[in-house]
């Protein structure tokens, strides 16, 4: 990689070779290079025009939609900082996002308007809301300031160091904290996965997970930036992914992987939905054993699995040609080094388990406003990610968990991942969640809540803690609590944290 992107002009190779032909592509309508520059250019003179200067913090509270993506242009054209809220916040958490950015106004979709009228802040922003897909009424509404007429406006030219994107991160240890990208730090992440990904002007690419996370963001940039259409998925269940699949042929597919399966086991789904993808590429959580074995059965080749965090973007992946090398996460991506660490800060052995720290340009600047916080997670320029790895002798590696959800049973290390996996073989087994609960005698003992999925016969306990016995041997969970669903954290993913803070969480 000789440069990274520059955020203000990444849709250049589009608007040079194909201006009129679709840049983004949903159900509901597509966009073409020259419809997306000028409506983001618009946007991005409006906002100014209202009183936003570079620097200032535009929060979101968006679906998945093509103007969340105008949205994110217009800002890295007038040089404020875009300020994604999980979509699914409710009143306390927005309150916290933007006390914590100082946010001065948000864009927002009309349906979300209960609970902004719950929340303490939303109403009390410098500027106001921002409105989107509502009904007439007054304030402004985003569909005109992106159709807005004049001249093109004059807009400044942001430095690589200035702030781009606060995301926010899942709140798994802790309130979310807003990770901080630069113009340069954002740029690198997507020269990283235009080349990590192989990615050219004829792919077709579908982040099929929230624009409001650094995953399906970045990954689209990083295809815009690369002159490929990129399709939006407003949702994420069957009857928006399958339709979907079948009109824009993507030959890139972004999930996490409990969507994933879902769509896998979906009534609809045929192998067919999947022939013009070249590579599925999962994230986020841990891959089970059961999804890789039904996806391959299904679309005829292998979910690639990769790995990031806010802080870096997608760290780890497998290279271009190289070969999925299932149960990995791949090689470290582009532009990224890594560290395996024991607990005493040194290197550990190859094929030994420790953590994994990382050193990129495309690692946050730091925690908005927590420089003790960051302190804590970025040392030397190298950045803790918390995560237990190991590499093997290709460079391959290999996750083992992260370090505060690892349970110790009996002097031995239990990956709560590992027992989740053999769980959500079962066929009854919708969703599984591990966690250590304190023991006198063992030190942490292995409970699992599980979730059915509907129409399946039942197995007790026992046959279930039998059925894992089988899989992962002593690890097999010593519990186990059936709910009707689990608690998820900001991304979708299992929220341990949260059952293991109220053990009786959802107990029947």
């Amino acid at each position: 990689m000789e440069r990274p992107v520059e955020l203000a002009r990444l849709l250049d190779t589009g608007l040079t070779t194909k201006p009129d032909e679709a840049a983004l592509l949903s159900l509901e309508r597509a966009w073409s290079w020259r419809e997306l520059d000028h409506a983001s250019t618009r946007l991005a003179g409006g906002y100014l025009a209202m009183g936003l200067g570079p620097g200032d913090r535009v929060a979101s509270l968006m679906p998945n939609r093509g103007a969340l993506l105008a949205h994110y242009l217009a800002c890295f054209k007038a040089g404020l900082v875009a300020t994604p809220l999980n979509y699914r916040y409710q009143a306390p958490e927005v309150d916290h996002a933007l006390e914590v950015s100082g946010a001065a106004v948000l864009v927002t979709h009309a349906e979300r308007g209960d609970v902004l009228a719950a929340s303490r802040r939303a109403g009390r922003l410098p500027l106001g809301l921002i409105r989107y897909a509502a009904d007439g009424g007054g304030g402004r509404h985003l569909e005109e300031l992106m159709a807005g007429g004049g001249p093109t406006p004059d807009l400044p030219g942001p430095r690589g160091d200035a702030p781009a994107f606060i995301f926010f991160t899942s709140g798994s240890t802790g309130k979310p904290k807003g990770v901080t990208h630069t113009h340069a730090s954002f740029g690198w992440m997507l020269a990283s996965a235009v080349a990590g990904l192989g990615i050219t002007p004829a792919d077709v690419f579908l982040p099929a997970t929230s624009a409001s996370h650094i995953a399906a963001s970045s990954l689209s940039f990083a295809g815009l930036a690369a002159g490929a259409r990129v399709a939006v998925a407003r949702s994420f269940g069957g009857d928006e992914l399958l339709p979907l699949l079948r009109l824009a042929r993507p030959t890139l597919l972004c999930m996490l992987p409990a969507p994933l399966f879902a769509l896998v086991r979906d009534h609809g789904a045929a192998g067919g939905d999947f022939r013009s993808v070249r590579r599925c590429i999962a994230g986020g959580d841990k891959i089970a054993a059961e999804l890789e074995r039904e996806f391959t059965s299904l679309a005829g080749f292998a979910v690639e699995e990769v790995y990031g965090m806010t802080e870096t973007g997608t760290a780890a992946m497998n290279p271009p040609g190289a070969g999925n090398r299932i149960g990995s996460i791949g090689r470290l991506a582009p532009g990224f080094e890594g560290s395996i660490r024991g607990e005493d800060g040194a290197g550990v052995p190859r094929g030994a388990t420790g953590r994994l720290w990382i050193r990129s340009a495309s690692n946050m600047v730091g925690y908005w406003d927590r420089p003790d916080a960051t302190a804590e997670t970025i040392v030397d320029g190298w950045l803790d990610t918390g995560d237990l790895v190991a590499a093997d002798g290709q460079d391959y590696l290999w996750f083992r968990g992260r370090k505060k959800q690892i349970i110790i049973h009996d002097g031995s290390n239990i990956c709560p991942q590992e027992v989740e996996d053999a769980l959500l073989e079962h066929p009854a087994v919708a969703a599984a969640g591990v966690v250590g609960i304190h023991d006198l005698v063992h030190g942490e003992t292995v409970r699992a809540y599980v979730a059915f999925r509907p129409g399946v016969g039942r197995p007790t306990a026992a046959e279930l803690m039998a059925f894992a016995r089988a899989r992962v041997g002593y690890k097999a969970p010593e519990e186990v609590v059936v709910v009707d669903e689990l608690p998820t954290n900001a991304v979708g993913k299992v929220d341990r944290a949260a059952l293991r803070a109220c053990p009786k969480w959802g107990r029947r």
